[in-house]
Order: structure tokens, then sequence, then C-alpha cells
């Protein structure tokens, strides 16, 4: 078993919630770290030897409903290519961030309707953790399907806790979009 194989299988595994997108490209997966069983492990269970995978994986939300089938998927799709274990463990340091989402990932969404996020390299930590009432600057959000900027956000809260709804006023056309992080 090799790391390129556990990547590649890895990238057959879609994103729950945004099913044309891999957990890979939607980069979600941290670590891939393979260890071969040595023979006692093997008499306690793992039949033969063979190699253990853990698999770091840290979600876009803390709270992602879909955290459980994502791991359970992942772990059965890294089986099936000859893993004898599969640990996925959920770390969140460092955090996700939206930058970590592949360009061909952001087509994938546009292709649907979903707008990407912008690159989230426009946050910058607050280490002070300071309150404001006013709300943040934020450019508009472009329209998957016109490009146009001339959006409004209609709830922040779209169909999953990671999107948005918006409304594009050049194509009249409401859409969601992925929350940046």
């Amino acid at each position: 078993m090799t790391p390129e194989a556990v990547w590649d299988v890895l990238r057959t595994v879609n994103d729950p919630e945004i099913p044309m997108v891999s957990v890979v490209d939607l980069g979600i997966i941290q670590a891939v770290v393979i260890d071969a069983i040595d023979a006692v492990d093997a008499v306690e269970g793992a039949a033969g030897g063979g190699s253990a995978v853990r698999i770091d994986m840290t979600p876009t939300f803390t709270g992602c409903p879909a955290l459980d089938m994502m791991r359970s998927e992942i772990a059965a799709a890294v089986l099936s290519i000859g893993a004898a274990r599969v640990d996925v463990r959920v770390v969140l340091d460092p955090p996700w961030s939206s930058d970590r989402i592949a360009p061909a990932a952001r087509e994938a969404m546009r292709a649907i309707g979903l707008a990407p996020p912008p690159p989230a390299t426009r946050f910058t930590a607050d280490p002070t953790l300071a309150l404001t009432l006013a709300a943040p600057d934020e450019p508009p959000t472009a329209c998957p399907f016109c490009g146009s900027m001339d959006t409004v956000t209609d709830n922040p809260f779209g169909s999953t806790l990671c999107r948005s709804v918006h409304y594009c006023n050049g194509c009249r056309q409401p859409f969601e979009a992925f929350k940046a992080l």
C-alpha cells in the first residue's frame, strides 16, 4: 500500500453535500499515514498483517452533519484497496480554510450554480477577539451563472451550514454560495 494509492482512492469519495467535489479537492484531508501491521497485530485480528492507514480529516465546519458519513465512506474506500485497518481521525488544527479548495472543485461548484467562496486570505485573525457590531465590509459574491457582482445576500443560511443564499440582480437568478472560512 502506498500513500499515492490511498490519495487516489480518496479522490473517488465525494462530499455528500457537494457531490461533484471529492474530499481531496475540497481540501479536508490533512494527512495520510501508513504503518505496517506486525505479526502480533495480525494474530489479534488483522489477518495476514498488512497496512494500517490513518487519515486526518478536517471538516469545513466543526458541526458538519455529514461528518460521520464522510468518515464511513473514507474508511470503506481505503479498505477496498486492501488496507487491513483504517482510522479516520477528525483534527481541527490547523483549521480548514476555503483556500484549500482546489481550482477544479471551484469550477465544479460554479457548474451547478453554487458560488465558490472567495480566497480566505482576505480574513485576518483578531487575537483580541474584539466584538464589533458593524457588519463586515465584504465584497458581493459573484453570480455562478453570469459572473455579475451585482448580487445581494438573501439569507446567511442555505440548505446546509456551509452555504448561504444570494440573488443576482444581473440575471435575476437565486443561487447558493459556499461560505468562505
